[in-house]
């Protein structure tokens, strides 16, 4: 299995996506979206803009 994003209703009726790694584990959820393409763009800009994303490290040194 592939890394995957899943789009979901949840008890809200709201769409939300999660992001899973290849074993399966979330790695991460979004908000809810009140429209589904709210969500799909959501997932668009991730996919177009994160290859790139930098790393803020905001723990304590």
């Amino acid at each position: 299995m592939a890394y995957k994003f899943e789009l979901f209703t949840d008890k809200a009726g709201e769409t939300r996506f999660r992001f899973k790694a290849s074993n399966g584990e979330i790695m991460f959820s979004s908000e809810g979206y009140k429209q589904k393409k709210s969500a799909q763009d959501a997932i668009a800009s991730i996919q177009k803009n994160s290859p790139g994303a930098a790393i803020d490290d905001q723990t304590a040194k």
